[in-house]
């Protein structure tokens, strides 16, 4: 988002406030806090990000167990000890999710500044169980200019849970860019590939049964899962148990330029997922020119309507593996004549592009610009 938006203002600095999770009691938890505020003035650097903007890295000191209220008051008080206590010097301020950051820019910034927020959290039902946490996000909602809603599956569950709030609560998509296409198109469906958490919510271990199985027909299948998670060490005895461990690789968390890389060098993008609210590798490997198979699992089926057959094959959410062989299946069949990738870049771009989505924030933040430069 930075890098699309940047280029249209005079000057975007980022404010990275990063949870430091450990367990701490009480004693040690304000020890913690003091040195935090001792060391912050020294600690704070601003140095040159994506589009021109800076980057401050905000370190937040959050005991181990808190909810998210909790660590949303952290990361307001981390952020004013960032700041010296001053405003955020900003006519314009957005936040990157309601909690915690959506609290932290609200509490921070100037009277006369206006506050914008995205969310794409999969979490909310989390951050709105408890009455402090509906509290403070009901304030978000109240204080903001704009609220931005990533898909429908994070707008409604909002909608729903403050119908007072519902004017204001708009809907925009996550920048995605798409002027790195791979060198040559696919020919033939054997390196795959997975990009997000290693998780029971992203389908994984479903996905690991439907690669064995198709291996079985296709020894030259291969497998590449980019993420980390706590299945990871299950995942890797499972594929040892199914005899395709020498066709999985692991890669752990790596840099986004990297996933982005690997996107241009498989040959499909298998995605699983059990819910989405947006999908952002799912765009990005269309971006990439890579065919797609993804459920159809709350934002995909949204973000890819009109082009879903030009992109790959969509399928049921399920718990039976054999739904992703048939799928596997039914995208090689297509490959040679029933895909339109240029088509799925061309309107995708058009939806979801820096350009398309940086024009729509700069209407936002600078309504009274007749260019946006502000």
């Amino acid at each position: 988002m930075v890098d699309a938006t940047a280029p249209g203002c005079d000057r975007m600095t980022v404010f990275h406030c990063d949870a430091w999770v450990a367990a701490l009691d009480g004693t040690a938890d304000r020890a913690v806090l003091a040195a935090h505020r001792e060391l912050m003035p020294h600690a704070l650097h601003r140095n040159p990000t994506v589009g021109g903007a800076e980057l401050v890295y905000v370190p937040v000191p959050v005991p181990r167990g808190q909810g998210h209220a909790e660590i949303a008051d952290r990361h307001d008080v981390a952020l004013r000890a960032a700041l010296g206590g001053e405003p955020i010097d900003a006519p314009v301020v957005h936040a990157h999710v309601g909690l915690p950051s959506g609290w932290a820019a609200i509490r921070n910034a100037r009277p006369d500044a206006k506050i914008f927020v995205t969310e794409h959290a999969s979490f909310l039902d989390k951050v709105l169980e408890t009455p402090r946490g509906r509290e403070m996000y009901d304030e978000v909602l109240h204080r903001c200019t704009g609220f931005l809603a990533v898909g429908e599956g994070v707008r409604r569950p909002l909608v729903e849970a403050f119908p007072h709030h519902a004017d204001r609560i708009g809907s925009i998509s996550n920048p995605i860019a798409f002027d790195q296409p791979r060198a040559t198109p696919v020919t033939a469906l054997r390196r795959w590939l997975f990009v997000g958490a290693l998780s029971e919510l992203k389908g994984v271990p479903l996905l690991l049964e439907a690669f064995a199985r198709c291996r079985a027909d296709e020894p030259e299948l291969t497998l590449t899962l980019v993420g980390e998670g706590a299945l990871q060490a299950s995942l890797t005895a499972r594929a040892a148990e199914l005899g395709v461990a020498d066709a999985v690789t692991f890669t752990g968390a790596i840099p986004p330029d990297e996933a982005l890389r690997l996107m241009r060098e498989h040959d499909v993008l298998v995605h699983p997922s059990r819910q989405e609210t947006f999908g952002v590798a799912v765009i990005e490997a269309v971006a990439a020119g890579l065919p797609v198979l993804v459920t159809r699992c709350g934002g995909p089926e949204r973000t890819l309507a009109g082009v879903e057959d030009a992109a790959g094959v969509m399928i049921d959410v399920t718990d039976d593996p054999e739904t992703i062989v048939a799928g596997y299946r039914a995208l090689r069949s297509r490959l040679a004549s029933g895909l339109d990738s240029s088509l799925a870049r061309k309107v995708l771009a058009d939806r979801y592009g820096y350009a398309a989505v940086a024009r729509t924030h700069h209407r936002l933040w600078f309504p009274d610009e007749a260019a946006p430069s502000a």
